[in-house]
């Protein structure tokens, strides 16, 4: 029978007992440690950036140690539930999910144009986050009992069920939402083996049908974004003013930065979303490239992490599910950091960890919390037949 490395250390006597004590330890918490340590790392890096960018509001920080607080919670939570259950219960909640979209749509709480939220007693919360966790796991339940690279009526069937939260987030409308949704799903199919003819096909009918979502389903203001994208000196008091200061505030940076608490196009308030959509230029103004760079080097880790992870899982349905849950963190980092450096249109993605938010976080690390459910799964013992 073939054994991992992993297996291996394990079984040398005396070798590496500080490993199997640990190891131990992570499965009766259901808690990895290392992405625990990486996760912990970048939220304190967050608070940090946070702290500054809210002009020092202790109010701010409150309430984001509040919203950490909970996520984490949430997190380990939700690493003690067994995959098994989740494969179970995944189309439940991908039907709930859905089911609550069109509740929004219905009965929905509208704020800014966008009518996004459901209040339940005075608390209001947004469906489409939900999405987010169900999308891979659904699609990671339904792929993982199949044969793989998926046939045709399997390819089918799964982007049917991509497409069908994604219309009702659009129709919210909610773009920045939608990409992520679509991403958790599509990114599953890729990891499946989806077979190379069918991405070629879904690019040639993306770039067919841009026209018609141009003129027909895009609102006005996101057209506008587009065409700011393209050329924000247009309108440099109105649309193009948070692409314009984002920029300067990047390049005034430098290579090391201003030194914390020093950026002007922040804390002189040029900077519009500087503690939300927008940090990473806080960031990249006070802590320079240098700053930046280090960044980008924890998320980086962190995503090896929990690929190292997914390659590790015991079964197609876990390592699905966590490579779909992981690729979509990448996309966040990915939209977030391309729309503040100009080399996207605005959609409102917050940056993972550092931006001020609330659901979003929980949200994320609830996802986490179901990558350590896998990475804690019991194993199971193989005997030769």
């Amino acid at each position: 029978m073939k054994i991992s490395e992993r297996d291996f250390l394990r079984r040398l006597p005396g070798a590496s007992r500080s490993f199997a004590r640990r190891e131990r330890l992570e499965q009766r918490l259901h808690i990895d440690f290392i992405l625990l340590l990486l996760l912990l790392a970048i939220s304190a890096v967050g608070l940090v950036v946070l702290y500054s960018a809210s002009s020092e509001s202790r109010e701010s920080m409150t309430r984001q140690c509040i919203f950490f607080g909970l996520a984490y919670v949430v997190m380990v939570m939700v690493a003690q539930v067994p995959v098994d259950f989740m494969r179970r219960m995944a189309p439940w909640a991908y039907a709930g999910g859905v089911v609550l979209l069109i509740l929004v749509l219905v009965i929905g709480v509208g704020a800014k144009g966008a009518q996004r939220w459901l209040s339940l007693g005075g608390f209001r919360f947004q469906p489409a986050e939900v999405m987010k966790l169900a999308m891979p796991m659904t699609i990671a339940a339904y792929l993982g009992t199949r044969f793989m690279p998926p046939r045709f009526k399997h390819v089918f069937f799964s982007a049917l069920l991509v497409a069908i939260p994604t219309a009702l987030i659009i129709d919210q409308p909610d773009l920045g939402t939608s990409i992520l949704v679509a991403a958790s799903g599509f990114v599953v199919l890729f990891f499946a083996g989806l077979h190379w003819r069918y991405i070629f096909a879904a690019v040639f009918l993306l770039g067919a049908s841009l026209w018609p979502i141009w003129h027909f389903m895009m609102h006005d203001y996101q057209r506008t974004r587009v065409l700011t994208l393209l050329n924000p000196e247009a309108d440099r008091l109105g649309a193009g003013w948070n692409i314009i200061q984002s920029k300067t505030a990047i390049g005034s940076g430098g290579f090391y930065g201003k030194g914390w608490l020093e950026g002007t196009q922040s804390r002189l308030d040029f900077l519009p979303e500087g503690h939300t959509d927008f940090i990473i230029a806080v960031m990249a103004e006070e802590f320079g490239f240098v700053g930046v760079v280090v960044l980008l080097a924890m998320y980086l880790l962190l995503i090896v992490r929990c690929m190292m992870i997914a390659v590790r899982a015991q079964d197609a349905f876990g390592r699905l599910m966590v490579s779909g849950i992981t690729m979509t963190f990448f996309t966040y980092i990915f939209v977030n950091m391309g729309m503040v450096s100009g080399l996207l249109p605005v959609v409102g993605v917050p940056l993972p960890l550092i931006s001020q938010g609330g659901t979003a976080v929980v949200t994320l690390m609830a996802g986490f919390g179901i990558i350590m459910a896998v990475a804690t799964q019991p194993k199971r013992v193989m005997t030769p037949q």
